[in-house]
């Protein structure tokens, strides 16, 4: 029976996407940021001698990178090009661009949050000079994809991870672990190192394919595995999974 689960993220504000999980299955859950991030100051960046007006195109997988993005231009008095287009993980993150530019007036490319929808629209770009901004010094599979497909693409530190202290939490209370990128599988394994070992039945569930590749790395089963085919969210793979194991112990 899953009576407990620890999403490795900080509890949504307003309005929680995992109440239902709760209230339906009588479930425990609990919310806890896993890694923090450290911002890249002006200067360093200006180390890594990157020209905005050398490139044509700007890659954002997240909101987090849009928002040191931007404030680095803003520390270092850089102006981005109007000209500047946006190639964006999914719609949501497209959308915060808002915050910083005039949404209606830019070219913008969202894709389906995935690496390969991303992939799909960038071939019609592929003579583009793009930037990838991100967590300093990581390479991660849309780079490394690019770079394999003879992509002009460029990396840009604009923030470093690191992670959280977790000593305080019992890991091996919960019956499910949910993790959401690559650093918050590092930060289990930096707190918990015999995590492996002592796992024990403790279902993990994983959004995005770096996430998978890492705690397969590790390895770490993956239990439930987000289908962005197949759910809208990680919650509606969460779901499906309780509903599935449930009808199975009732017909056993």
């Amino acid at each position: 029976m899953i009576k407990k689960i620890l999403i490795s993220q900080p509890q949504p504000q307003g309005k929680n996407p995992y109440s239902q999980i709760e209230e339906k299955f009588n479930i425990k859950i609990d919310f806890k940021k896993f890694f923090g991030i450290e911002p890249i100051d002006a200067k360093d960046f200006k180390k890594q001698k990157i020209n905005i007006e050398d490139f044509s195109g700007i890659i954002f997988t997240s909101r987090t990178a849009i928002d040191h993005f931007f404030r680095l231009m803003e520390e270092a008095k850089i102006t981005v090009p109007n000209s500047m287009k946006y190639f964006c993980m999914n719609e949501k993150i497209a959308l915060y661009l808002q915050k910083y530019i005039v949404y209606r007036k830019r070219k913008i490319f969202p894709a389906n949050s995935t690496d390969d929808s991303l992939m799909e629209i960038l071939q019609k770009f592929k003579d583009e000079a793009l930037l990838l901004p991100g967590s300093e010094g990581y390479k991660s599979s849309l780079y490394n994809k690019l770079k394999k497909n003879k992509f002009n693409i460029t990396l840009a530190g604009i923030y470093r991870n690191v992670s959280a202290d977790l000593k305080d939490i019992d890991i091996y209370s919960y019956d499910m672990l949910v993790f959401f990128s690559h650093w918050g599988v590092k930060a289990l394994l930096d707190n918990f190192p015999d995590f492996k070992e002592k796992q024990d039945g403790i279902l993990i569930a994983s959004y995005g394919n770096e996430t998978a590749k890492a705690l397969k790395k590790a390895g770490l089963n993956i239990d439930i595995k987000f289908n962005p085919k197949k759910h809208r969210s990680i919650q509606d793979a969460i779901t499906d999974f309780i509903e599935s194991k449930t009808k199975a112990e009732k017909d056993a």
